[in-house]
């Protein structure tokens, strides 16, 4: 017997081979079509297939009684045909909170099979028309478990075989739904031995100052709860009772090696341990989560400051040059950079100062963001770096947070592309990478701590392969080639310089990071500022000055040249004015250029205008006299009319009054 598509069939060979009907009774049924021959027999191969259902009442008795599993057959069939994988199974078994446990995931296969198998059987149950063309005139649970057993492999289900542990099975299934079929060793703590207050107890033995081994952890423990050690809170000082630490039958909860190495290698439990061991930086840079951050599209809209050791010595001092630089953040190019012996003010104005000179020469705007260390610009936080006297905005990094400053790994990103490339000694004596360490000589004297480099150099070799080094870097293709292609991170910065950028406010600038000199105003007119005399830009700014206080507070910013062609000065942090430098002219005649006549028509226009001003405010003169006795008559008092809502004829205007008291009066 066998299925062909949805009709359990036997083969016409199988009825006169098995003695159920002869072959001319065969042939004359089924050429009176009372037999259902759903496939006849011709081809090579092929044999006629008559259906069961269409056999007569003694044929069909004879074909149960030689096959007497043949319900079992159309079980088995419509099982196969009706198997649906259970979507809303699936969803609950992924579900941690539906669960009340996280199921690994061949455990969740196994269960979205179980509830799908028993979807199907409880299908069939309710269904009463196909439960009698299956199973005959009632629910036979003996041939469903046989069924759902001889699909076991199929299915990849785990249904009991047991006829009465499958009927309880699908009982349970129909009034707990799918958390009927979850195993009870989820979730189970009956074999638990490390509850919860043992396992701060480790992680409390972990994490003492010595920083124990795991070993160590569990030799201490052991010894604790064999009374052998004594454990306490520090912070409080009171002991742990070993009795507090036992099995059921009061023996001493002794932990293996292993189950110390589980607890104390979650990954829960490592970070605990590695907050209470570790430095709070250590921490910060290793365990704790980081922002996620992208460039910005345009140049200058972000710049990076960071100081850094030069990776060489010097030969005099044997000590590392420091330096500073300025990135752009968008293209990555170094903006400014400055040297010096010492990490100082000096080196942080040289630096701002090499950046605004370049700013100043390329005719660029000011940058919108600049990103600094605390250490040496915290000074300025409450006036040149704060929020939009300089830049629109300013962001102070943490201290010793190396990770939040872009420019730390630009400084990486320069020292291991250019600098190990073209010097010797590059690198660090622990890295682990042979190719960027370096090793020292050790040198053998009392203290036997002292090592020497191989080789030291002078300050202007230094200084001047470092700012080669800079040039080389700028020039050097910039990494994203997807997004620019062929171009150098010099490229990138001027090609995509940032549209909303504003002018640079140069007397602050000069103010802040410019030279300084203490001078005066001369003669209403001019000060003297490096030996020159720079002319006020106009009389007016007199009247800006303090009551009698000419002295002023002069700045300018140089350029590499030490030449500078502008000079503000202050009074009291109060910018005064912006000085022009009008120049002198040869007071030879016979000797004067074109020049000199311009030098000295633009000096005659600033004495006219000074003459100008005087004139316009000239001090009109008055007389004073003291006052002659009896000259002074009273002023008798007048009274005016009244002044209601209906006006007098004779009224008369109150000026007329003021006029006749000042006749009185004379």
């Amino acid at each position: 017997m066998e299925y062909y598509g949805n009709t359990l069939c036997i083969s016409a060979r199988e009825l006169v081979d098995k003695g159920i009907m002869t072959k001319s009774c065969y042939d004359k049924a089924a050429t009176r079509g009372r037999l259902d021959v759903v496939r006849p027999g011709k081809g090579v191969g092929c044999y006629a297939l008559v259906a069961v259902d269409s056999l007569p009442d003694t044929y069909k008795a004879k074909v149960e009684q030689i096959y007497p599993d043949a319900s079992l057959v159309r079980l088995k069939a419509w099982l196969k045909d009706n198997f649906v994988v259970d979507q809303a199974a699936v969803a609950f078994f992924h579900d941690k909170e539906k669960c009340g446990v996280e199921l690994p995931p061949e455990k969740i296969k196994e269960y979205v099979n179980n509830a799908s198998v028993l979807n199907a059987c409880i299908r069939l149950y309710n269904n009463a028309k196909v439960v009698h063309k299956t199973m005959g005139e009632k629910y036979n649970w003996e041939e469903m478990a046989q069924a759902v057993d001889c699909y076991r492999d199929l299915f990849a289900h785990t249904l009991p075989a047991s006829t009465l542990r499958f009927r309880k099975k699908v009982a349970a299934y129909k009034r707990d739904s799918y958390s009927c079929l979850i195993s009870g060793k989820f979730g189970n703590q009956s074999a638990r031995k490390v509850d919860y207050k043992t396992e701060r107890l480790i992680l409390g033995i972990a994490v003492l100052p010595n920083k124990p081994f795991n070993t160590n952890v569990a030799e201490l423990y052991n010894s604790f709860v064999c009374g052998e050690l004594d454990v306490y809170d520090p912070e409080t000082g009171e002991l742990f009772n070993p009795d507090d630490f036992t099995e059921k039958d009061g023996e001493p909860r002794v932990l293996s090696e292993a189950t110390i190495n589980n607890y104390l290698n979650k990954p829960k439990n490592r970070v605990l341990v590695e907050h209470a061991l570790s430095s709070w930086t250590t921490f910060m840079h290793e365990q704790m989560p980081h922002v996620h951050r992208h460039a910005p599209e345009f140049s200058f809209s972000k710049i990076s400051f960071d100081d850094r050791d030069l990776p060489r010595k010097l030969k005099d001092t044997k000590i590392r040059p420091k330096a500073y630089y300025a990135y752009d953040v968008a293209s990555q190019a170094v903006v400014g950079f400055a040297y010096n012996r010492n990490k100082n003010v000096d080196l942080v104005v040289d630096m701002f100062r090499s950046m605004f000179r370049l700013i100043e020469r390329k005719g660029w705007n000011c940058p919108a963001q600049v990103e600094v260390e605390n250490h040496l610009m915290s000074q300025w936080k409450d006036s040149f770096l704060k929020a939009g006297v300089m830049f629109p905005f300013v962001r102070f990094c943490a201290p010793q947070n190396s990770q939040e400053k872009y420019a730390e790994p630009m400084n990486g990103a320069k020292k291991k592309s250019v600098e190990h490339r073209n010097h010797l000694g590059i690198g660090r004596f622990y890295a682990k990478d042979r190719h960027y360490r370096v090793e020292s000589k050790k040198v053998f004297d009392a203290l036997n701590d002292t090592y020497e480099d191989k080789q030291y150099y002078s300050w202007e070799q230094l200084i001047t392969e470092d700012m080669n080094d800079v040039m080389e870097f700028n020039n050097s293709l910039h990494p994203n080639q997807k997004k620019y292609p062929g171009m150098t991170r010099w490229q990138v910065l001027e090609a995509n310089m940032n549209p909303t950028l504003q002018p640079i406010n140069k007397a602050v600038m000069a103010r802040y990071i410019g030279e300084h000199v203490e001078t005066s105003i001369r003669r209403n007119s001019y000060c003297r500022v490096n030996y020159a005399d720079w002319w006020l830009s106009s009389t007016e700014v007199l009247e800006r000055l303090a009551p009698n206080n000419y002295k002023v507070d002069a700045y300018y910013l140089p350029d590499d040249d030490g030449n500078f062609t502008e000079v503000y000065i202050y009074q009291n942090g109060q910018l005064i004015d912006q000085l022009q430098n009008v120049g002198t002219f040869n007071t030879a005649d016979a000797e004067q250029t074109d020049e000199d006549k311009a030098i000295f028509v633009e000096q005659q226009k600033k004495i006219s205008h000074f003459n100008k001003y005087v004139r316009d405010n000239e001090i009109s003169a008055v007389g004073v006299s003291k006052p002659q006795p009896g000259q002074l008559k009273p002023v008798e008092a007048v009274e005016l009319p009244s002044m209601g809502t209906e006006r007098e004829e004779n009224y008369v205007p109150p000026e007329d009054y003021t006029r006749k008291a000042l006749e009185d009066f004379m």
